[in-house]
């Protein structure tokens, strides 16, 4: 009997952005895959170890990435960085007080960037991604509604002494509008 069909690098990482699919750290390469941790995740890559001493110094810390999906509401970017945050600190949060900290998040940020002039000065990178697409007077009315969406100024922020949040850029590789007219996240 052949061994079944390898799926395609398209399909392994729609799993993987689906939440269906995971990659999994081994000590020594398994001949017969091992039995799934999660029932309906699927394993769709595996790392073994090529020293056959041990693991090499850079796999001594496993991290496990995954995907989370972000309600869509405008202040999505900062729902995100708020549940990064919270993740990274081992806190579940619930959608009020996700909402919560995200509208917290996206405050901190006009507090410096708007309100506060010294404060401002540290932060120049944000002030020019700002700036070039319009008046900071008019940035600094819009970020007041919950409902701003957040971008590289925001991020030039919260990466530089609040904790730098690693983010991944996906969507580049969809067509901007997906089949039965919506649009793609890009």
């Amino acid at each position: 009997m052949a061994p079944p069909a390898r799926p395609s690098n398209a399909t392994l990482l729609a799993r993987l952005g689906e939440g269906t699919a995971r990659f999994e750290l081994l000590e020594d390469p398994a001949p017969a895959p091992a039995p799934p941790v999660w029932p309906r995740l699927h394993c769709f890559a595996r790392i073994g170890s090529s020293l056959r001493g041990g693991w090499s110094a850079a796999l001594n810390k496993v991290e496990h990435y995954g995907v989370q999906r972000v309600t869509g509401d405008g202040r999505c970017m900062f729902r995100a960085l708020a549940k990064g945050m919270a993740k990274t600190r081992g806190i579940p949060l619930t959608p009020r007080e996700e909402v919560q900290d995200a509208d917290d998040l996206r405050l901190a940020v006009k507090e410096v960037i708007c309100d506060n002039q010294t404060e401002r000065q540290k932060y120049e990178e944000a002030i020019i991604a700002i700036t070039v697409d319009e008046s900071l007077k008019r940035y600094c009315q819009r970020i007041r509604r919950p409902d701003f969406w957040g971008g590289e100024s925001e991020l030039l922020y919260r990466g530089r002494g609040n904790g730098f949040i690693p983010i991944a850029e996906y969507g580049l590789e969809l067509p901007k509008t997906l089949k039965r007219g919506r649009k793609g996240c890009r």
